[in-house]
């Protein structure tokens, strides 16, 4: 080029790499810390985790109070811990008891995984996916299906309808796959988290919810 003189240095340039493409992000709706731990494990080798700790059916404040410190405790001790998998971040949603009852009223007496769960499972998923869409979140997904207890054919259905209506991708994985149960009980274990021994509403807790 006229006016440039170039040099030879004899040094061969830095090879250029490629940036590293950024993992997508994923919004991880959690029931719980203990169904949470083989959960992130699987995942975040391959996404950016933000754990949504939305969960207005739990029984009483008490419960919440003890399900909300095991996830900050997990999240906590994942993160200062050394791992394959990304840290991940944790949101916490509003409380509200009284709207879930109100959502579930004339169903308190159904078995456990009849309509009154498909309401609460709805509600829960509904307010994740909304939350992953208004912040740009690429996928959303439930640590739900890592129970022997919920019907993952279920799960798979509101995720998908609630895809096509806020547009986020969901991640249809059943997590009590490959021991998805037993090692999320064996990392509660490692981590001394709190483990609840019923599902979250009063409900799941009378004779007839077996």
């Amino acid at each position: 080029m006229e006016g440039i003189s170039q040099v030879n240095t004899g040094q061969t340039p830095a090879e250029y790499h490629e940036p590293a493409p950024q993992k997508p992000a994923l919004l991880l709706h959690s029931c719980c810390g203990p169904c949470s731990t083989a959960v992130v494990e699987r995942l975040s080798v391959r996404f950016r985790i933000t754990i949504y700790f939305c969960n207005s059916n739990i029984d009483n404040e008490e419960e919440y109070n003890n399900r909300l410190r095991a996830q900050r405790l997990f999240v906590e001790t994942w993160n200062a811990s050394d791992h394959e998998g990304d840290p991940v971040f944790l949101s916490v949603a509003p409380y509200r008891p009284e709207a879930f009852l109100e959502s579930v009223k004339g169903h308190e007496e159904d078995k456990e995984g009849g309509a009154r769960c498909r309401i609460c499972i709805q509600d829960r998923m509904e307010k994740t996916a909304a939350f992953a869409a208004m912040h740009g979140f690429e996928y959303f997904t439930s640590t739900l299906s890592v129970s022997p207890h919920k019907d993952f054919g279920l799960i798979r259905e509101i995720g998908q309808a609630l895809a096509l209506r806020y547009r986020v991708s969901f991640l249809a994985e059943d997590f009590k796959k490959q021991n998805g149960f037993a090692r999320s009980c064996e990392l509660a274990g490692i981590y001394g988290l709190y483990r609840q021994n019923y599902c979250g509403c009063r409900f799941s807790k009378l004779p007839n919810s077996d």
